[in-house]
C-alpha cells in the first residue's frame, strides 16, 4: 500500500459474503485497534466509519444476490491510516468525486458522500475483474 510514515503496520481480513457480513469486520477492526494503540480515538472512528460503509456497500450491492469475495488491508502509519477494499463483484456504477448527500426526506444514497466527510482520499478503481476501493486519512498526534 501507499504509506512510507514511520512504523507502517499492515493488518489483513479475507471474507466471503455470505457467510460472512460486516460483523467480521468489526471483529477485524477491534483487533486492529487493540494491535495499534497510538491510533487516536477520533482516527480511529473516522476510518472505521469510512470502513464499514463500503464493505456494507460491497456486501449489499457487488454480490448482485450471489456471493461476493472481499479483501480488506488496513495500513497504520505515524502520519496516515489507508485502507484497501477488493472485491470479485459487479463493478460499481458510482461517481465517487460527485458524491454528495441527498435530500433528508431520502432513504437511502449517503454513504459515499458520508465517507469523503471523514477520510482525505476516496478512491474507487476497476482493475480487471476487481474492484478496489481505498481510503486514506492523515492521522492526528497523540
Amino acid at each position: 500500500m501507499g504509506l512510507t510514515g514511520v512504523g507502517v503496520g499492515e493488518h489483513r481480513l479475507d471474507f466471503a459474503s455470505p457467510p460472512d457480513d460486516v460483523s467480521s469486520v468489526h471483529d477485524f477492526l477491534s483487533d486492529v485497534w487493540t494491535a495499534e494503540p497510538a491510533v487516536s480515538v477520533e482516527d480511529r472512528m473516522a476510518l472505521e466509519l469510512a470502513i464499514i460503509e463500503l464493505a456494507s456497500n460491497v456486501i449489499e450491492h457487488a454480490a448482485g444476490g450471489g456471493q461476493v469475495t472481499c479483501s480488506l488491508t488496513l495500513a497504520v502509519a505515524s502520519d496516515a491510516l489507508e485502507a484497501r477494499i477488493t472485491d470479485d463483484g459487479r463493478p460499481a456504477s458510482v461517481d465517487v468525486a460527485g458524491a454528495t448527500l441527498p435530500d433528508d426526506m431520502a432513504e437511502g444514497g449517503r454513504g459515499l458522500a458520508l465517507v469523503q466527510m471523514v477520510v482525505d482520499e476516496l478512491r474507487y478503481d476497476r482493475l480487471g475483474d476487481e474492484n478496489r476501493w481505498t481510503v486514506r486519512k492523515a492521522t492526528r498526534a497523540v
